[in-house]
C-alpha cells in the first residue's frame, strides 16, 4: 500500500501539470491533531507568488473534495529554494557533484545524520561520498531512495 504522501503526489501532480508547471515533490507532516502538507512546485523559467496562489487554490480545492488527509490540515505551496529537498532519483541524479544533507529512516554506520557529496545515482541507489569537501574525498556509502528520510541540498 501506498503511504499517503505517495498517494496526494499521484492525485494532484496532474492539476499542477496542467498549470503548465512540474510538481517537484510533496512533504506531509503530522503536528499534534492537524497536518502540515507542502507542496514544491518547479518551472524552468522560475516560480512567482502567483504560481504559488494559483496551485494552492487548484490544490485546495481537488483535496476538499478527494479528502485525502484526516482532519485538519494546512497548504503550504513553494518553489523547492536554494536548499531544496530532493524526492527522486532524478533528482539526485541532476546534483550528482553537489553537497548534500541526508537524514536516513533507520541508522547506518551507528549514525542517521549524514553530510555528504552525491558520487553517482544507478536506479533507487545513491552513491554518498559522506563527510567531503568534495567529490573526490569522503568514505564512499551506498543507500537507496527507500532508506532516505529526507535530503536536501546543502547551500
Amino acid at each position: 500500500m501506498k503511504n499517503a504522501a505517495v498517494q496526494i503526489a499521484e492525485l494532484i501532480a496532474p492539476t499542477v501539470e496542467a498549470l503548465g508547471l512540474i510538481l517537484w515533490g510533496i512533504e506531509l507532516q503530522q503536528q499534534g491533531k492537524y497536518s502540515l502538507l507542502r507542496v514544491y512546485i518547479e518551472h524552468e523559467e522560475g516560480i512567482g507568488i502567483e504560481d504559488c496562489e494559483k496551485v494552492s487554490r487548484q490544490v485546495s480545492a481537488l483535496l476538499d473534495v478527494e479528502d485525502p488527509i484526516t482532519g485538519e490540515y494546512t497548504l503550504e505551496v513553494s518553489s523547492p529554494g536554494m536548499d531544496r529537498p530532493l524526492f527522486t532519483a532524478e533528482q539526485f541524479a541532476l546534483y550528482v557533484g553537489e553537497k548534500v544533507n541526508v537524514r536516513l529512516r533507520s541508522a547506518l554506520q551507528g549514525r542517521r545524520r549524514f553530510k555528504g557529496v552525491i558520487k553517482k545515482v544507478v536506479d533507487d541507489r545513491i552513491g554518498l561520498a559522506i563527510d567531503a569537501i568534495d567529490a573526490d574525498d569522503g568514505e564512499l556509502i551506498e543507500i537507496t531512495l527507500a532508506d532516505i528520510d529526507k535530503a536536501n541540498i546543502d547551500f
